[in-house]
C-alpha cells in the first residue's frame, strides 16, 4: 500500500463514529443560538455570524484536556509501538506526531473558530431556561433558530457541524485509548512505507483534535450543544481569509471569524442567506411583552429583514431573574 488514496481509505475509518446517524448531515435539526439583543442586531445588520476561538472561550480547558490527554496517551501507547514493528519506525512515528502537535500549538490552534448552538428540535417556542440564563442575556436576549435542513452538505467544506458528546473524564480517556488501539490495528495490517508514515499519523492527530473540539464534561449536558467549527487548514483555497478578524473582548483583543452569510463559491449554496436558514427568532422570557416584540420587529424591518420579522415570537416561560 503506497498511494495516498489507499492509505486514506484505510485510515479514514478512524472517522466512522463522526458519520453516525445522529449527527449532521445525516441528522438535520433546528439549532438555537442564544445571544443578546445587541448581537441579534449585529447579525441582522451585517449578515454576519461571529465564530470564536475556543482558546478564548470559557470552556477552553475542555479543548486543552483533549489535546494534552491524547498526546500523553499516544506517547505511552504500547499497541502503537508494537504496530510500528521496529524501534526506528516507532521513533519516526513519535517524531512525526510531535511535529503535528507543535505545528497545531504554534500555528493552527489560533485559527480554529467555533459557533455554539443548542438542539432546539423538541423545545418549541419557549427555549431552555438554563440557556436563557447562561447565554441569552439572563432572559433579556434572543434565540436565533437555524434550520439545518437548509444547509447544503459539502464534503470539502472547511466547516464541520456536529453535536457535542458529553462524557466523564474517565470515559474520554477510555475513548482515546480505544482509538489508539483501532489505529494500531490498521497500521499493523497495512503496508505503509516510512516516507508515507506522516499520512496515517496526520489522520490520527486530526481525529484527536476533532474529538477534543466536540467533547465536553458530562456536567454540561443540559446545554444539548452542537457546534459549527471552522478549521483554517481545511480551507485550502483560503476562501474565508478576508473574514478572519478580531474583536475587543473581556480578555482584550480576541481573534474572530466574522463569517458573512452569503453565497461563497465551493462552500455554500448559491442562495445561501439568513432569510433561508433562519427558521425563527424567539425573544427571551424577560423581554416577551407585546411592546418588546413590536420594537424588535421594527428593528428587523428597518434592517430590511422583512421575512425574518414575520418569524419573530416570544418565549412564554415564567422567568424570575
Amino acid at each position: 500500500m503506497s498511494s495516498d488514496e489507499e492509505i486514506g481509505g484505510a485510515f479514514g475509518s478512524l472517522w466512522d463514529d463522526m458519520k453516525a446517524e445522529e449527527t449532521f448531515p445525516q441528522k438535520r435539526l433546528l439549532l438555537a443560538h442564544y445571544t443578546s439583543i445587541a448581537t441579534l442586531e449585529g447579525v441582522m445588520k451585517n449578515d454576519e455570524l461571529w465564530f470564536s476561538n475556543p482558546l478564548f472561550m470559557n470552556d477552553w480547558d475542555e479543548l486543552a484536556f483533549g489535546i494534552l490527554e491524547s498526546a500523553k496517551i499516544i506517547r505511552e501507547n504500547q499497541e502503537i509501538k508494537e504496530a510500528c514493528g521496529t524501534e526506528e519506525r516507532y521513533d519516526l512515528f513519535q517524531s512525526i506526531f510531535e511535529s503535528y502537535l507543535e505545528q497545531f500549538s504554534a500555528e493552527h490552534a489560533f485559527d480554529v473558530y467555533v459557533l455554539c448552538f443548542s438542539d432546539h428540535t423538541d423545545v418549541k417556542d419557549d427555549g431552555l431556561l438554563s440557556m436563557w440564563r447562561g447565554y441569552g442575556g439572563n432572559g433579556n436576549g434572543a434565540a436565533i433558530i437555524f434550520d439545518t435542513q437548509q444547509l447544503n452538505y459539502n464534503e470539502d467544506s472547511p466547516f464541520i457541524v456536529s453535536k457535542v458528546e458529553y462524557n466523564s473524564k474517565e470515559e474520554r480517556i477510555k475513548w482515546i485509548k480505544n482509538k489508539c488501539i483501532e489505529f494500531s490495528e490498521i497500521l499493523k495490517n497495512t503496508d505503509v512505507p516510512d516516507d508515507k508514515l506522516y499520512f496515517p499519523v496526520g489522520y490520527l492527530f486530526e481525529r484527536m483534535k476533532i474529538f477534543s473540539i466536540f467533547t465536553k464534561h458530562a456536567g454540561f449536558s443540559e446545554e444539548r450543544e452542537w457546534r459549527a467549527v471552522y478549521i483554517r487548514e481545511r480551507d485550502t483555497n483560503r476562501k474565508l481569509d478576508e473574514m478572519l478578524h478580531y474583536a475587543i473582548g473581556r480578555s482584550g483583543v480576541e481573534p474572530k471569524l466574522k463569517f458573512k452569510v452569503k453565497p461563497i463559491d465551493g462552500i455554500t449554496a448559491d442562495d445561501f442567506s439568513l432569510e433561508k436558514i433562519v427558521s425563527k427568532i424567539i425573544l427571551g422570557p424577560a423581554v416577551s411583552s407585546h411592546l418588546a416584540v413590536s420594537a424588535v420587529k421594527r428593528m428587523l424591518e428597518k434592517l430590511e429583514k422583512h421575512e425574518i420579522a414575520k418569524k419573530l415570537v416570544s418565549s412564554t416561560t415564567p422567568f424570575r431573574g
